[in-house]
């Protein structure tokens, strides 16, 4: 709404003073259409409602304990002393299934505890292989092929998972593993770390252009055991595809190296090693073309990767690419982690990993691509005339209705734009709302700032989709809409800032006549439990119909 309407919104602005701006405002509160995903109780619910729904819906039962899914004692006892004193439904899920060792597909609601779902198996394993490798301590690690490699598409999510990781420490309060972000201004650590946090650009220019002999590049890939992938969805399509399935080509045709060595005594010479990974690039379906939305930074960070491969497969004979499909010993294993991952056609994440994980295990969230249900939604149409004042309102009454929630109050307002957000800012900050901007056209600094000071003090904090996926907020109690999410993904994350980690939370979402339909199709989705997706597909293809007639009518005339 605010998309199409922000110039109305500035004019606004610069027409009415602070005051002023109140005078629009409705003298009697507005009562807002409410609805509640299943039974919820009322808008402030008993902490007795608030605990039987988060023990029914975050936690696993009580009888299920980290050491129970094979986590050992000293991880656990580091578990406990962070507040984590049992596993989420999707932790209980997907740590034993990672545990033994098989490539898994995690696809789970936000806020479901995915990341720790996947760290805590991870360094499980690696302390178990320190421990056994005490004996030989001293020696490069890298021979060990026991480094644990996190990729994910930006670098405040890098630094999340860092964060997060050294949390996890023992008695004497060190970090059970060393962990490094290699993005950024995080250069390439001295000595290898256990875990290696990246994004995929910066891993491919360290490994290509400032490693021009490649001798960093093949130690590297073969130390490298455990491979995850963060966002998985938001890596796998779009301007990171290319980047993410050369990564996993040669991580895949480094298992393939190492096991037909294995087999045969000796390495396999160079030309038949270029002949088997192009084979392998065929095999898994790598598109030869980058795509046209790629970023420009992004070409010229992995550029040099796809000249150097044409150039050395050059003039080589392409063998069927069938032949590579055969058994081989594996090395590595492969995680996929996402809140959102539809799996409806090959372009899709989700088609994408079927086609080259057939075998990979899923576990999926209980409420996926769905709401939680202790999620309370608001949903109000507005006009051009009414949004600054419901705006202003829905800001003012989630905070008054959270006034009984103990701690720090944090408010997230959602728009399309960027110059959306500084609209609505400006709307605030004149209305007397204090609030933090988040969005791509600040520095990194300024924007590692503002999230900062959200986190500590609280408050208002107004935010493009850049905010939407994967930063984890601590109790956030309350999500606007102030502009209607333009994509089902989009969608599931807003709400997903929210409700998180077995707590509550309140959606409001503002909607224009031209969401109604959609807007209906949501809640009538909700209402019969099927995945919010669907209903942005009826209006893809709604919309697709009416381009249609309107080009047949063109043509007819």
């Amino acid at each position: 709404m605010i998309l199409q309407h922000s110039i109305s919104i500035c004019k606004l602005w610069r027409l009415s003073s602070p005051p002023n701006l109140f005078l629009f405002r409705p003298s009697v509160a507005y009562q807002p259409e409410c609805c509640r995903i299943r039974a919820f109780g009322s808008a402030v619910s008993a902490s007795k409602v608030v605990e039987a729904n988060t023990n029914e819906t975050f936690f696993a039962e009580e009888s299920v304990s980290w050491t129970s899914l094979g986590v050992s004692e000293s991880l656990s006892r580091a578990l406990s002393s962070i507040g984590l004193h049992r596993p989420s439904l999707i932790q209980a899920a997907c740590i034993p299934s990672i545990l033994s060792g098989v490539d898994v597909v995690v696809a789970a609601e936000t806020g479901s505890g995915k990341t720790h779902g996947y760290l805590v198996p991870l360094i499980d394993k690696l302390c178990q292989i320190s421990d056994s490798s005490g004996a030989i301590a001293g020696q490069d690690v890298r021979k060990h092929n026991r480094l644990s490699l996190v990729l994910c598409p930006n670098v405040m999510l890098c630094e999340q998972v860092v964060r997060m990781a050294n949390s996890l420490c023992n008695d004497s309060g060190t970090p059970l593993l060393s962990i490094a972000a290699v993005c950024g201004r995080q250069v390439w650590p001295v000595k290898e770390p256990d875990v290696m946090v990246s994004t995929p650009a910066a891993l491919l220019n360290y490994l290509y252009s400032i490693d021009p002999e490649r001798r960093r590049r093949s130690e590297f890939i073969r130390s490298v055991k455990y491979v995850v992938f963060d966002e998985a969805d938001m890596l796998l399509c779009g301007s990171f595809q290319n980047q993410v399935v050369r990564l996993i080509n040669m991580l895949r045709f480094d298992e393939k190296q190492l096991s037909r060595s294995k087999n045969s005594g000796a390495e396999m010479s160079s030309t038949s090693d270029l002949e088997e990974f192009r084979d392998l690039k065929a095999d898994y379906g790598e598109d030869e073309n980058e795509d046209e939305d790629e970023d420009e930074d992004e070409d010229t960070e992995v550029g040099e990767d796809k000249a150097n491969i044409e150039a050395d497969t050059k003039g080589l004979k392409r063998r069927d690419w069938r032949r590579v499909r055969k058994i081989y010993e594996r090395s590595k294993q492969y995680i996929f982690v996402a809140a959102t991952l539809p799996e409806n056609g090959k372009r899709t994440a989700g088609g994408v990993l079927k086609r080259m994980f057939p075998e990979a295990t899923w576990v999926s969230g209980n409420y996926l691509h769905q709401h939680s249900p202790r999620l309370e939604q608001r949903w109000i149409e507005v006009s051009v005339d009414t949004q600054v004042d419901i705006l202003i309102n829905a800001v003012e009454n989630g905070n008054s209705m959270a006034e009984s929630s103990p701690g720090v109050l944090r408010t997230m307002v959602f728009a399309n734009t960027v110059d959306a957000v500084e609209a609505i800012a400006n709307i605030l900050t004149g209305a007397g709302v204090e609030c933090f901007r988040y969005h791509s056209d600040s520095s990194l600094e300024e924007r590692t700032k503002n999230l900062l000071d959200f986190q500590q003090k609280g408050g208002v904090f107004v935010c493009t989709d850049a905010a939407a996926r994967g930063i984890d907020i601590p109790n956030v109690s309350h999500v606007i809409q102030a502009e209607f999410a333009t994509s089902a993904v989009d969608f599931l994350h807003r709400v997903g800032r929210t409700a998180r980690a077995g707590q509550p939370g309140l959606v409001t979402s503002l909607y224009s006549e031209s969401n109604r339909d959609l807007v209906s199709a949501i809640r009538h989705a909700e209402k019969i439990e099927e995945p919010v997706e669907k209903a942005f597909s009826r209006k893809r293809s709604f919309r697709n119909k009416i381009k249609k007639r309107g080009r047949e009518a063109s043509h007819m005339r």
